[in-house]
């Protein structure tokens, strides 16, 4: 069928309090770029909310949205969800109702940055692979034991599409967009916006590739790291880890603290601190699971470590913890431990 005489794709952005609006505008552009090179309209998307109005997102800017109930457009082709911090408060009834219903009805149901939580918790993700961004992959894995939680930036199986947010959004669009018009027009739009490379499925959040700054941090290190990263629950001896890379545990001491700026030990300590926060302020988990899932199995010790880490326990966190990042008062990456 030529294109110009073809229906339009149509897109559902549902947008949720606090959501990524980078990640978000990151995947609405391409098709943006795609209908004005093209010259015609391939791509229609309309903005909506569970209430409509206007949502503030994570960065303090708000848009406009359409109410999800007033919403004219039959069945829309992709439904797309956008949501970043708070996802276990977004869900409800209505919208889980919604989304099966454009499930049954044939829509492709994706998900960008968080959004995952809110498919997965309609059912919409058992037995099938999914992403979101790193920081949730954790808590997502202990929520949804029955979906496959992958580090992939994005996902397409079937009529379910993930993506982790952030620049990856751009690639999303840009891959159906190559699904439904080709290469052609998907390399134009890459290139018009100045995307140099369309990232292929399967590509990792973080690949063991150079660093956007270039190798600043040396191979043996980036070894420990991934071991470490790989034992949160069951910790490995710093010694167990030296004699797996082959190194001192001398030399790995000189190149954390002339890197990282900290001890090995102290390092590994703190990731699983980072850990048991996510845990601790995305999941209902009880503090013991938690502290037990990060490899500290004294509750006593894992309060007060977290405290010294984090400036306030692991209850009052659970509290204060979930509002949207910017306005903690301790963002996990870049608290300094009080002494």
């Amino acid at each position: 069928m030529p294109a110009e005489s073809a229906k339009p794709f149509t897109l559902l952005i549902v947008v949720f309090p606090w959501f990524n609006l980078a990640a978000t505008t990151a995947f609405i552009d391409p098709f943006r770029a795609a209908n004005y090179l093209s010259g015609h309209t391939h791509f229609h998307w309309e903005l909506t909310s569970m209430h409509g109005g206007m949502v503030e997102a994570s960065n303090a800017m708000s848009i406009a949205s359409v109410a999800l109930s007033e919403v004219q457009q039959p069945t829309p082709d992709l439904v797309m969800l956008s949501s970043s911090w708070n996802p276990e408060t977004l869900h409800s009834p209505a919208l889980s109702a919604a989304l099966r219903g454009w499930a049954r009805d044939g829509a492709i149901l994706a998900a960008l940055d968080t959004g995952t939580y809110l498919l997965a918790e309609a059912g919409l993700l058992d037995g099938r692979r999914a992403t979101a961004h790193y920081e949730h992959i954790d808590s997502l894995k202990e929520l949804y034991p029955q979906v496959e939680i992958c580090e992939d930036m994005l996902v397409m199986e079937g009529k379910r599409i993930t993506c982790c947010g952030g620049a990856a959004a751009t690639d999303c669009a840009l891959h159906i967009i190559r699904s439904l018009h080709g290469d052609v027009l998907a390399n134009e739009t890459a290139r018009y916006l100045f995307h140099e490379r369309l990232r292929p499925l399967g590509s990792q959040q973080n690949p063991q590739a150079p660093q956007p700054l270039g190798n600043t941090v040396p191979d043996l290190v980036r070894q420990a790291i991934r071991l470490m990263e790989e034992n949160l629950e069951e910790a490995v001896a710093i010694p167990a880890i030296c004699a797996r890379i082959g190194i001192s545990q001398r030399q790995l001491d000189r190149l954390f603290n002339q890197i990282v700026g900290k001890s090995p030990a102290l390092y590994y300590r703190d990731i699983r601190l980072d850990r048991a926060r996510c845990l601790v302020t995305q999941t209902d988990m009880s503090l013991m699971e938690i502290a037990v899932a990060s490899g500290f199995f004294n509750q006593s010790h894992f309060s007060r470590i977290y405290r010294e880490r984090f400036g306030l326990t692991p209850r009052k966190d659970r509290q204060e913890g979930r509002i949207p990042f910017e306005y903690r008062a301790w963002p996990m990456h870049q608290v300094t431990p009080q002494t």
